[in-house]
């Protein structure tokens, strides 16, 4: 059917957004080889510079590598308490470890935090070769999931970020894998917030400094290698707006924190997210033909949210379009068309429109009636 659009287009103004013209300045221009800072629940990239270009990810790369051990977990391939033999290749391995031993039996919960909290490439290479046998098959398994989240310009070679040809990620694709970790596994994600972390008798801190700086910060990951320089992924939540900012190629530990923070803080400053709708909000009513019920109610399938700038005067105009007229029987649920938000005359959402209850068929006279109903009013019009 021809579709029509339904005389709804909401002028959202109560929420504060028809307010006086607000300035918002240039963004930080930051002391690093790529950067990129967005909003975690809409996905909408407030700054930008250099963020398609490839650059070594480093630990940054244990990101995924705790994603995927997530994502078994979730799935009951594997528990957080099984236990995992260390092997002589895990336990080898350079660079900053969680301090295993060849021949340990350790949790898969206590690797995951050895990998989020102290950056142990040998907890990861042990993570990696229980949930795939080997690294070399881990590796193919992370770059599938990579493909699976849209990250469309990475590739992994190791489970650990060790400098390797071909090992290259963007600025904008690990603002993806943030995004991911923060909605798919919140439970895991809580980890990232921790400070410490004690093994073997030795306690390491976070490396993330700004746990330390920032209540509001609560993760993500550092990394470091002399080629991709001082990396930092990091997520902050202030007034119900969560941001992630993603800075590669600092020259110093200090400086990767700060300039994370100069993001933050220009975000933080200068937007706001806005919730238009809540999933299963009720739009509007719909007539329904051949129905036990005349009408029915028509919702979003999941919350809207849409990036403004603080204080702007900002119009959001949401268009609620029907695909023709409904019919009998209807579930719950049923998309019957979509919501397409719109602000300043760009789109920044386009949700499905459900139906909000089911709507089960008339019996045969009222169908009838309807029908007779509907081909009268067809005339007319």
């Amino acid at each position: 059917m021809i579709n029509r659009l339904i005389a709804c287009s909401f002028l959202l103004l109560c929420a504060g957004l028809a307010q006086a013209q607000s300035l918002i300045p240039a963004p930080p221009q930051l002391a690093a080889t790529a950067y990129l800072l967005l909003d975690a629940h809409t996905g909408q990239v407030l700054v930008e510079q250099n963020a398609d270009k490839k650059i070594p990810p480093a630990s940054l790369t244990k990101m995924m590598t705790a994603y995927i051990v997530s994502e078994e977990i979730e799935k009951g391939s594997v528990k957080e308490q099984d236990k995992v033999r260390i092997s002589e290749k895990a336990w080898r391995k350079g660079g900053s470890k969680m301090f295993v031993k060849v021949g340990d039996m350790v949790p898969v919960i206590d690797l995951l935090r050895g990998v989020i909290i102290q950056s142990g490439n040998d907890a990861s290479i042990a993570l990696a070769e229980h949930v795939s046998g080997s690294e070399e098959v881990f590796a193919e398994v992370m770059n599938q999931q990579a493909e699976l989240l849209g990250m469309q310009d990475t590739h992994f070679v190791n489970a650990t970020g060790w400098p390797a040809d071909g090992h290259l990620t963007t600025a904008r694709d690990l603002g993806v894998l943030a995004r991911a970790l923060i909605a798919d596994h919140p439970h895991h994600y809580s980890i990232y917030s921790e400070k410490y972390f004690s093994w073997a008798g030795i306690n390491q801190p976070n490396r993330n400094r700004l746990l330390w700086r920032d209540p509001a910060v609560d993760g993500i990951k550092t990394g470091h290698t002399e080629e991709a320089g001082y990396c930092l992924v990091a997520s902050a939540v202030k007034r119900g707006m969560r941001l992630i900012a993603v800075v590669v190629g600092t020259d110093s530990d200090e400086k990767r924190a700060g300039e994370t923070q100069k993001l933050l803080a220009y975000g933080f400053r200068y937007y706001q997210t806005h919730k238009v709708y809540g999933k299963n909000d009720v739009l509007q009513t719909e007539r329904v033909w051949g129905g036990k019920k005349p009408e029915v109610g028509i919702a979003v399938e999941k919350d809207v949210f849409v990036t403004i700038p603080r204080g702007g005067e900002e119009s959001i105009k949401a268009d609620l379009i029907i695909d023709g007229e409904l019919e009998a029987p209807l579930e719950k649920g049923q998309p019957v068309g979509k919501v397409v938000v719109t602000l300043d005359g760009e789109t920044v959402a386009d949700v499905k429109a459900v139906v909000a209850e089911d709507v089960e068929e008339a019996g045969f006279f009222k169908r009838l009636w309807d029908a007779i109903k509907r081909f009268v009013m067809g005339f007319f019009s």
